[in-house]
């Protein structure tokens, strides 16, 4: 698993956070291609970030039990 950074956060959250927030900006100045484009990274960086969550939750209940 991908240890996560001193604030706790994984990195996968913070790509999916930055090209979520450049789709916004390329949305708000009408460039429709980059806004699609980066709005798609986001998404399926967020799905796997959640997934990788997932997995780590049910391994750390499972090697604490």
């Amino acid at each position: 698993m991908k240890e996560m950074n001193k604030k706790g956060q994984s990195g996968w959250l913070i790509w999916a956070i930055l090209f979520l927030v450049i789709a916004i900006i390329a949305g708000i100045f009408g460039f429709g291609l980059i806004s699609g484009v980066s709005f798609t990274v986001a998404k399926w960086l967020a799905i796997i970030f959640v997934i990788l969550f997932i997995i780590s939750v049910i391994a750390h209940t499972v090697k604490s039990a």
